[in-house]
């Protein structure tokens, strides 16, 4: 059995990629979610923090979505 070092390190690299990807568009949707909640407190809307929290736990489940798809389709 040989290893394809090459393929190896472009997996691993696209992996940590993606997992800081996501980490930090969770991380944004959920003070998305804080700034909503702190402009209700001071008599806002906190449109555009939900919007945010919105977008960003969208893209999330569709990255996540994508990558199950393409495990599974093998």
């Amino acid at each position: 059995m040989e290893i394809d070092w090459a393929s190896l390190g472009s997996v691993f690299v696209v992996a940590l990629a993606a997992v800081a990807v996501v980490t930090g568009l969770f991380a944004v949707g959920v003070r998305g979610v804080a700034a909503r909640a702190d402009a209700r407190e001071n008599g806002g809307t906190g449109t555009a923090g939900a919007v945010t929290a919105g977008t960003c736990f969208v893209v999330c489940a569709a990255v996540v979505g994508y990558g199950i798809y393409l495990i599974v389709a093998a």
